[in-house]
């Protein structure tokens, strides 16, 4: 049994299985051991690269940079690009997959959610997945909180505070609850004007 196989347990239609389950379980443990180590005690930068690596298992870049302490309750299925700083007190619930992209900053007490559960009671709050994903050099204010299948756009600012439930325009900043944007940074060539980019966003929502 292997990571990916657990992994994509977590798909939709995924069959049950014992022995993944098994393993997960063994892989949720050991996110909880490790992270224990990372926050009841000081470490290095370079120390927290290395446990870091061994939460999300794969290699940290040596420009990652993290404020302890960081909360996650399976850790595998996290990728994480160059010159990311995570502040301290972020929880990231990661089952369905968290990709945070180059030069993104990542507030105090942010929570990433890639869970939803089933509303149908004849479905005993079944377990539903849906990736986050956060382009390069984005924002994410202290508290905001970011639901599964959100894709936040390049250079993108959330607001302190915010409940992200639908995906963010590139260059735009979005806050409230829930988000809308508020501000066009930057209008890029061919871009959707920013009356109607708010408009559509505003509508989707």
């Amino acid at each position: 049994m292997t990571v990916k196989e657990v992994i994509d347990g977590f798909q939709e239609g995924a069959e049950e299985n014992a022995e993944r389950d098994a393993y997960a379980n063994e892989l949720f443990q050991e996110a909880v051991r490790i992270g224990m180590e990372l926050n009841t005690k000081y470490h290095t930068p370079e120390e927290t690269r290395e446990i870091m690596g061994r939460l999300i298992g794969k290699k940290v870049d040596r420009s990652f940079r993290m404020f302890p302490p960081f909360y996650t309750d399976f850790g595998k299925n996290i990728t994480i690009g160059k010159d990311v700083f995570i502040n301290s007190g972020c929880h990231f619930q990661d089952q369905g997959g968290i990709e945070i992209g180059d030069g993104a900053l990542i507030g105090h007490n942010v929570v990433l959610a890639t869970i939803n559960h089933d509303l149908n009671p004849e479905e005993n709050r079944k377990n539903h997945y849906a990736p986050i994903k956060i382009g390069a050099h984005v924002w994410v204010g202290s508290n905001a909180a970011i639901l599964p299948g959100v894709t936040i756009g390049d250079y993108a600012v959330v607001a302190a505070g915010a409940v992200v439930t639908r995906d963010v325009p590139a260059m735009t900043v979005v806050g409230g609850v829930p988000a809308k944007v508020l501000k066009v940074i930057k209008e890029l060539p061919g871009a959707i004007p920013a009356e109607e980019k708010e408009e559509r966003y505003e509508a989707a929502v």
